[in-house]
């Protein structure tokens, strides 16, 4: 397995990367604090073939949604982005003897990667599955749903292209609702581009057709759940 190939080189898909850390990434320029641009790298250029649409998943976790959906969808790229080493490198172990070449896994701060790296509308859809509630109130600012990421996912998403979100936790899905209702055409949209504009259309969730029967995505956390018989809440949020 390959984890890349070092700050001063391209990396080259055709050499068998698969898990990329975040100390191969370029460091982020001085000039990024005027100009949000300086910093973007295009993640499409990490695959074999960097022209197919490019779907994210934020918490890979163990691999097994990305394992699933890119068997089943060989015509599209998808990146998993990973914070825990251990299960980032699990996952990219189990990606290279899949033997999947339109599968990447990135260790890094996904909130953080799409901020400053991720280009515009370079994606189809962002999956966001289960992660984690950070119940404790003092930790709630660590919470990913929160509008600043939603207006970064809108950014990123080509037009039409999808954040699909689940989780099984209850409190966390109440607490995201006045997150959502800011950037969904019911809502104000405070802090999009535009006063008052909406950035995504609410709509229901439709699992992926890599799940299994009865499952919403097919994680390691919902198979988990599932067994502990744990309710589900999932949206999409599609990009208008």
């Amino acid at each position: 397995m390959s984890f890349g190939l070092g700050h001063d080189r391209e990396l080259d898909p055709g050499l068998g990367v698969v898990g990329i850390s975040r100390e191969e990434l370029p460091p982020i320029p001085d000039s990024a604090a005027t100009d949000p641009t300086a910093a973007r790298i295009d993640p499409r250029r990490w695959f074999v073939r960097p022209e197919l649409p490019l779907e994210i998943e934020i918490g890979s976790g163990k691999g097994t949604f990305l394992l699933q959906h890119g068997a089943a969808h060989t015509d599209v790229n998808l990146l998993g982005i990973e914070w825990a080493r251990e299960f980032y490198a699990y996952t990219a172990d189990r990606v290279r003897r899949a033997g999947l070449r339109n599968v990447r896994v990135l260790h890094t701060d996904a909130v953080e990667f799409l901020r400053w790296r991720v280009p515009d509308g370079v994606a189809t859809v962002v999956h966001l599955y289960f992660s984690d509630p950070w119940p404790k109130s003092r930790h709630h600012k660590r919470r990913v749903v929160q509008v600043p990421f939603l207006v970064q996912a809108h950014r990123v998403l080509a037009p039409g292209g999808e954040l699909r979100v689940v989780t099984d936790h209850a409190e966390y899905w109440e607490w995201m609702q006045p997150h959502l209702e800011q950037v969904t055409v019911t809502g104000k949209a405070a802090q999009a581009t535009e006063k008052n504009r909406s950035l995504f259309e609410r709509l229901e969730f439709a699992p992926p057709d890599s799940a299994g029967a009865g499952e919403l995505v097919g994680t390691n956390f919902e198979r988990k759940y599932r067994l502990e018989g744990r309710p589900f809440h999932a949206c999409t949020l599609r990009r208008v």
